[in-house]
């Protein structure tokens, strides 16, 4: 029968193992709580202090944002810049004409490996060698042409390779000496003398003035028209050169 004082208990309730029951329930729920799936785990506290540190060390940054990076802040007082003298800029020494020409060719060069390969040796097919041509280490003004001009029918060799298409165009008379010094001296080549910027502009004046401007050289016209030195002083392959002038320098 049930009192109606005791609404929740029944006459044939356990009170004792009603408590147990719900202890029981209470710890399990407890045991649940502290149980996370993977990746749902609390943050330490360790993390979190990691954290902190570069976070501080942004706000500091964003805080003197206006005064970080700013000349008038971080300079020292009465510090002046010096800016060098045109002559000055490249701030390379004095070195042996020959090895300054061949610095400088050796850029210019680059625009030519994509068909002579870096080693200037061609592929044998479409592209001839460089090394050990006879038009590369003979007479300075037959190289000029072709490399201004580009060639068509026969190399140096007999061989026949195609159309050079001309290189001339927006090149000083400079960079055809630098890069004829290269040439001529590299990929087991050993010419032993420079193509001085005097020479190259010679050239330049030479290509400008054929019959056949703007048409690519033929192995005929080299022979009859070409087949000599180009004007010009020679230079001493270890006289001292400026890197920027390319001229002659008191020695140290």
């Amino acid at each position: 029968m049930i009192d109606p004082s005791k609404p929740d208990l029944e006459e044939s309730v356990n009170v004792t193992e009603a408590h147990e029951r719900v202890l029981r329930g209470a710890a399990a729920a407890s045991r649940e709580n502290k149980l996370t799936e993977n990746g749902a785990e609390p943050v330490s506290m360790w993390v979190m202090a990691l954290c902190f540190i570069p976070m501080l060390a942004a706000g500091w940054t964003l805080g003197n944002a206006g005064t970080l990076f700013s000349y008038k802040d971080t300079l020292k007082s009465g510090y002046v810049r010096v800016i060098p003298a045109d002559d000055e800029a490249g701030g390379a020494p004095p070195g042996p004409a020959l090895d300054i020409y061949m610095k400088k060719g050796a850029k210019i060069y680059s625009k030519c490996s994509g068909c002579h390969g870096p080693d200037g040796k061609g592929d044998g097919n479409a592209y001839p060698s460089l090394a050990g041509s006879k038009w590369v280490l003979g007479e300075t003004e037959v190289f000029a042409m072709v490399v201004l001009n580009g060639l068509t029918g026969p190399t140096s060799s007999g061989k026949t390779y195609g159309v050079m298409p001309a290189q001339g165009a927006g090149m000083s008379g400079e960079d055809l000496a630098a890069l004829m010094t290269y040439v001529r001296n590299n990929f087991g080549n050993s010419s032993g003398d420079v193509v001085t910027k005097q020479m190259g502009a010679a050239a330049l004046e030479i290509s400008q003035a054929r019959a056949k401007a703007g048409a690519p050289v033929t192995a005929d016209e080299l022979t009859a028209d070409h087949k000599k030195n180009l004007p010009g002083d020679p230079l001493e392959a270890s006289l001292p050169i400026d890197p920027v002038t390319l001229e002659p320098v008191a020695a140290p």
